[in-house]
């Protein structure tokens, strides 16, 4: 399965910023990317702070792993954590 990467930067609620990648099936359009991103600032308390395409970037194509295609295939995307997550 080939993903797109978004690189993706929210200002949590009490300061600070969240750095995290968003990994989707190379098709979808940003609009299921970003309801990814709420989906996922909600699981992290932070639901409501503003992820739009300007805090969510596609970055690159790339080939995804056996895991990680099954981790997308069972919940449509998945995250990778990087900073202040």
């Amino acid at each position: 399965m080939r993903i797109a990467v978004y690189d993706t930067y929210v200002t949590k609620k009490e300061g600070g910023t969240m750095h995290f990648d968003i990994l989707v099936p190379e098709k979808d359009p940003v609009e299921k990317v970003l309801g990814y991103g709420k989906e996922y600032l909600s699981s992290k308390g932070q639901g409501g702070q503003p992820i739009t395409p300007k805090e969510c970037r596609f970055c690159h194509i790339e080939k995804a792993s056996e895991d990680l295609t099954e981790k997308i295939a069972k919940s449509g995307y998945s995250i990778i954590e990087m900073e202040g997550c």
